[in-house]
């Protein structure tokens, strides 16, 4: 589980092309202060599984499923990612209950620059858009934002300087593809309705 506070911007050193998989290799410094074999770390929001490291690089594998249903497809070496380990107990959790499991991909419509914040719209697929509520948390390349104004096919967002300087927000251009996923709680909310209702 991650929180959406991203912890460091780190750079793609490296993409193994495996047919049905794809070895990815990160060049990182603070994920890496205590990272082991088998932690979790979320790369733009898609939980990844530390399959090998060095002093400032790690390796996970990404698997045919990752590909198709995140923006990992088509990363390539120099590519900036947003880099987050997984909470502990001890952790604060200062943005809101994030899995890493990405439920769809949307992309950046419009960018709305202001003195001091900037608001984006991100068009998402359609079956999200029943989770998505005005000031509800959404998760956008792995980067916890409260929603400002949540329509049927897309949603705004109002980002600070601190988000544009320390995420890959800051220099996302409309048409860029985005990773989001939204609130699972409202997901179990759904899904216990509907047990509810007898399945409507």
């Amino acid at each position: 589980m991650f929180t959406g506070i991203v912890e460091e911007l780190g750079a793609v050193e490296t993409v193994e092309d495996q047919g049905d998989a794809v070895r990815l290799t990160v060049r990182a410094a603070t994920v890496l202060e205590d990272a082991a074999l088998g932690d979790s770390i979320a790369v733009n929001g898609c939980c990844l599984t530390v399959a090998a490291r060095t002093d400032d690089t790690w390796t996970a594998d990404v698997m045919q499923e990752t590909l198709d249903k995140t923006s990992l497809r088509g990363v390539q070496p120099g590519d900036r990612v947003n880099l987050e380990r997984a909470v502990t107990a001890q952790t604060r959790l200062g943005g809101h209950i994030v899995q890493g499991h990405v439920d769809g991909v949307g992309h950046v419509v419009r960018r709305s620059p202001s003195e001091h914040w900037e608001v984006v719209e991100v068009a998402m697929p359609a079956d999200l858009g029943r989770y998505l509520v005005d000031k509800g948390s959404i998760t956008v390349d792995g980067v916890s934002l409260t929603v400002v104004e949540a329509g049927p096919e897309s949603f705004t967002v109002s980002l600070i300087p601190e988000t544009l300087a320390r995420t890959t927000l800051g220099s996302r251009q409309p048409g860029d593809r985005v990773n989001l996923e939204v609130d699972v709680i409202a997901k179990h909310v759904e899904k216990l309705l509907a047990h509810r209702d007898g399945g409507r």
